[in-house]
């Protein structure tokens, strides 16, 4: 899987340039998660700079093995097996994910909403199988943030045949947390990518990191360059995983109220402070549309937003129209 964002980088950087007693940049990339999880840092020595990266992805470990809906064991294939029967304790950090997930529905007014899942199991994006519009309707049923009903830390889904997906959530949240990680290890200038989402750590060393927003119909194209430093970036396209079928593209982004994929936008990045608030915002931007997630961003401060619409036109967020 490609990316959504891919970052500039010095033509001096790259762990393979450091001796090993050296301070230098240091990158690794592996395959967690169900997508690209990148590491690239600054760290005064190579034992400092692998150990940093390995804290790193055994934390993306540890969260994979305990939000992934794939595995049979994790966190949330429990929750989504028996909450439907009753409570679920659950742990202080996949309440608080619940809890945040409940706030970003509730302030979008449902363009967000984990509870997509009972809709989003339905589509094989490898094979090319939507649902059909009576298979559709019955699992529509099951969506609705309203019916998650929890209490403390623990959760009991209010309709049957509900389920929950984080992937709206996980990736900025692992990111997040790989940032809190190497700050704790003295790291000042580093990027962690979980696929299309980054937290950037400080600068690139006396110059700003240069993402690149991808261009959704030219894998290897760009439509935009950001200057960032010190924040976390997220893009949602409607090229990661996709099956055009009828004349109809289907994505992975779905629509909680309609269950099918929007066609307003092509790709939407947002930049925040943190990840969960840009994974969120960028998947709520793309339900909404250009006009109204635009309005949307324009009231969040903190926030800025890259859309690129259905026509491949691209529109800013005041905020990255300002001069500095």
């Amino acid at each position: 899987m490609f990316s959504a964002l891919s970052t500039l980088r010095s033509r001096f950087a790259g762990s393979s340039r450091a001796a090993p007693s050296q301070a230098g940049w240091f990158k690794r990339e592996e395959a967690i998660m169900g997508t690209a999880i990148s590491v690239e840092l600054w760290a005064c020595s190579r034992a400092e700079g692998e150990a940093a990266i390995d804290a790193v992805m055994g934390e993306m470990h540890r969260i994979d093995r305990t939000m992934s809906p794939h595995k049979p064991d994790s966190e949330l294939s429990r929750i989504n097996r028996d909450a439907g029967r009753g409570p679920v304790r659950l742990s202080a950090e996949m309440a608080a994910l619940v809890g945040r997930a409940i706030e970003f529905s509730r302030w979008s007014d449902g363009a967000f909403d984990i509870t997509y899942a009972s809709v989003g199991q339905l589509y094989d994006y490898r094979a090319g199988v939507a649902p059909d519009d009576e298979t559709l309707a019955a699992a529509r049923q099951a969506i609705g943030w309203q019916e998650l009903l929890l209490e403390g830390t623990t959760l009991r889904f209010g309709h049957p045949g509900m389920r929950i997906d984080l992937g709206g959530f996980a990736k900025g949240h692992a990111v997040d947390r790989s940032i809190a990680i190497l700050r704790e290890r003295g790291i000042a200038h580093a990027m962690v990518s979980a696929g299309g989402d980054s937290h950037l750590l400080g600068d690139h060393r006396g110059r700003p990191w240069m993402i690149a927003v991808r261009d959704p119909r030219r894998q290897a194209g760009a439509v935009a360059v950001l200057p960032l430093q010190d924040v976390a970036v997220s893009t949602s396209g409607d090229y990661e995983r996709f099956f055009v079928k009828g004349g109809v593209r289907h994505h992975h982004l779905i629509d909680p109220r309609t269950g099918r994929s929007p066609s307003g936008v092509r790709s939407v990045t947002i930049v925040a402070d943190d990840g969960l608030t840009s994974e969120a915002l960028s998947k709520t931007v793309f339900v909404l549309g250009r006009e109204r997630g635009l309005a949307l961003i324009e009231s969040v401060p903190g926030t800025d937003a890259v859309v690129v619409d259905a026509e491949g036109q691209l529109h800013y967020s005041a905020g990255l129209l300002q001069p500095d």
